[in-house]
């Protein structure tokens, strides 16, 4: 009991010194606030936009920023703003689900090759580098292609391309953990495999999943832009970043703002992931100092 209790608050203090040294990287919560406030924005879309992102009026067609359109208006007269602001909710969505399902597969298929070795083990790391071997992008364009253009295929593509880099770190996690002192004492009270991998030796490795994650999700909205900008990613009337500035690029030399705020809208959501991902890294590795 009181060796359980040794444990507890063990993990309890680790957190809450992971969360000092977070609070104290300055960059890292700036990254988090970015985020929090694209969240807080992405769930009152509905309230806080000034107008129906859908509407068209052909009698304001391209107006530059004003007063009554902050960011101006696309060629169908829609509000630039209103869209940027559902459009967050299309990027959020992708960096969570995609890069979720991704991480899931990567933890899974990570844990069982680096916990059973052997020709299970060979099979998955080929397959790591069959995925390596390919150009990412184009890779998902590839699946996008033949599954059909649609947000949800996006999460698909996305999802099944991206598992590789968890699964590598994964499993040179579990490589370094399963001979440890504790599974060995679990093994010898009779837990089965599963138990092991998944109740004794993941929950060590959340710290480098966390990381892992929170860097991927600003490398999906990356992509999902970049499919949006092809017409493989949301479809209209959907608002996304990346077909804004596509639908964009045809007015660049008389309507630069047109592409110019969707753009720096990509810009800062990745910059925050990139940001808290960094500080997350220094945060929970008890080795680094900020």
């Amino acid at each position: 009991m009181n060796r359980k209790m040794d444990n507890k608050e063990v993990s309890t203090s680790y957190w809450k010194d992971a969360f000092k040294r977070l609070r104290k990287n300055k960059l890292a919560m700036v990254g988090l606030y970015i985020i929090l406030g694209l969240m807080v924005i992405a769930i009152l879309a509905p309230w806080i936009a000034p107008y129906d992102p859908y509407e068209v009026n052909y009698d304001e067609y391209l107006e530059p920023p004003s007063l009554r359109h902050p960011l101006g208006t696309d060629e169908f007269g829609r509000d630039i703003l209103s869209r940027i602001i559902f459009g967050a909710r299309v990027s959020l969505q992708v960096g969570i689900i995609a890069e979720g399902i991704a991480t899931a597969i990567g933890v899974l298929l990570g844990s069982i090759s680096g916990y059973y070795g052997g020709w299970v083990d060979h099979l998955i790391v080929e397959l790591t580098n069959i995925i390596f071997a390919f150009p990412f992008l184009l890779f998902v364009i590839a699946i996008v292609v033949s599954l059909g253009p649609s947000l949800t295929n996006v999460f698909i593509a996305v999802g099944i391309t991206g598992w590789a880099g968890t699964a590598r770190l994964i499993r040179g996690q579990i490589l370094s953990l399963k001979e440890s002192e504790y599974v060995e004492a679990a093994r010898a009270l009779g837990a089965s495999n599963t138990r092991i991998i998944f109740k004794h030796i993941v929950p060590n490795c959340i710290a480098p999943i966390i990381i892992s994650a929170t860097l991927g999700m600003g490398g999906a909205i990356m992509t999902e832009a970049s499919l949006s900008f092809l017409g493989l990613g949301a479809q209209p009337p959907i608002p996304s970043w990346g077909s804004m500035i596509d639908y964009a690029k045809d007015f660049l030399r008389t309507n630069l703002w047109y592409s110019f705020f969707p753009g720096l809208a990509i810009m800062i959501t990745v910059f925050g992931f990139n940001l808290l991902g960094d500080g997350l890294r220094d945060a929970l590795d008890p080795r680094l100092k900020v």
